[in-house]
């Protein structure tokens, strides 16, 4: 049989064109089946050579474009939704984590304004959290104005996914396919006890990757997620595909909290919100920064945010594949600040002239992280 020949198909003419498309996987809820919502996948125009998203998104990429391609995905995805003969009452949908600082575009600003009849949950990967953290906490504080959420997706594909999952505390939590279809590895009963800790601790929606038979179901179950998606209730298709929903899968994921991850004030007033300052000694900071490094060396997973450039040499030896380090080039506040937090702990000290807090409640050193990660470009 012959095949037939692929068309060439430039990303300029696709995006001039408005040529992308959305398919649509449900998500459902893994004791009843029923659907909770849809996930919207971008294609490019069917027999071209950017039909699948790998070579899409590569094309983009190297032309300089991936901003306006990440922008018209968002957009064809909350179109196809408001076009669907049945709105879904969630939408995931995809953001590209190295153009997350990009405005809005007008239309999809005109779209949301419109007031959708659904939540719009905006998912990261981990490769978003190192690279722009910065953006990506400003990005989901806007998105919680309009009374959306975020996810944090294929958590456990990268150690640094459990690392920042304190920090960004998504409404959603993806489990990383491979965690699903190996679960007795060292590596993914891990994953599963931090996944079930942050879902109790904070009331995310734990969702199961790639289920694709019935004993990945089970397993999804058995390590604790509520949710699910893969070929075993459908494949991506036709928004039409889908017509039937739980009306309630909307009402199932925490309200949006707009103010979360951009915290009022500076990190030594976030701390002292939790406990109070007391007048520092001689010794005081040196004995907290040996605490600081001695807890990330501790764990694998964690991040480690300092805001004075004297602290640089606090960083020395601690980047590993699951610990992210951040230095910001400026005091905050004018304060001298460093956090560290990571799955299930949490430290942070503050001094602000005379006055120190140090606080090793998971909650508020993130917060501490979360005012500092802000100010990141």
């Amino acid at each position: 049989m012959r095949s037939v020949p692929t068309i060439d198909l430039t990303i300029g003419a696709l995006l001039e064109e408005r040529r992308v498309r959305s398919v649509f996987q449900p998500i459902v809820d893994l004791s009843t089946r029923t659907v909770m919502g849809l996930e919207a996948l971008a294609r490019g125009p069917a027999g071209t050579t950017l039909e699948f998203p790998d070579r899409l998104f590569a094309a983009a990429r190297e032309a300089g474009r991936l901003g306006d391609l990440d922008m018209l995905c968002f957009e064809r995805a909350v179109e196809g939704a408001l076009a669907a003969p049945v709105a879904p009452p969630l939408l995931f949908a995809n953001g590209e984590p190295g153009v997350m600082d990009r405005p809005r575009s007008p239309w999809l600003m005109d779209l949301f304004a419109a007031r959708p009849p659904f939540r719009t949950i905006l998912e990261y990967t981990e490769r978003a959290l190192p690279t722009v953290p910065g953006s990506m906490l400003r990005l989901a504080g806007k998105i919680q104005v309009d009374g959306n959420g975020i996810a944090l997706d294929d958590l456990g594909a990268d150690p640094m996914s459990l690392a920042f999952l304190p920090i960004l505390e998504p409404e959603v939590i993806k489990i990383d396919m491979n965690v699903i279809h190996d679960p007795d590895t060292e590596h993914s009963r891990t994953v599963a006890a931090v996944v079930r800790a942050e879902a109790a601790r904070t009331g995310a929606v734990v969702i199961a990757e790639g289920i694709e038979t019935e004993e990945h179901l089970a397993t999804a179950r058995r390590l604790g997620a509520r949710w699910g998606q893969g070929w075993l209730f459908g494949r991506p298709g036709p928004i039409e595909n889908v017509r039937h929903f739980d009306p309630a899968g909307a009402g199932v994921l925490r309200r949006s909290r707009p103010r979360f991850h951009q915290p009022v004030g500076t990190p030594f007033e976030v701390a002292t919100r939790s406990r109070p300052a007391r007048q520092r000694v001689p010794g005081d900071v040196e004995a907290g920064l040996i605490r600081l490094r001695e807890t990330a060396i501790d764990h694998d997973c964690a991040v480690v945010v300092v805001s004075h450039p004297g602290l640089a040499g606090l960083l020395q030896g601690l980047a590993a594949p699951g610990r992210a380090v951040v230095l910001l080039d400026q005091p905050v506040g004018g304060e001298f600040v460093a956090a560290v937090v990571g799955p299930g702990f949490g430290y942070a000290m503050c001094v602000r002239d005379s006055a120190m807090v140090t606080v090793d409640d998971l909650p508020t050193a993130a917060a501490v992280s979360r005012v500092l990660l802000s100010h990141t470009a």
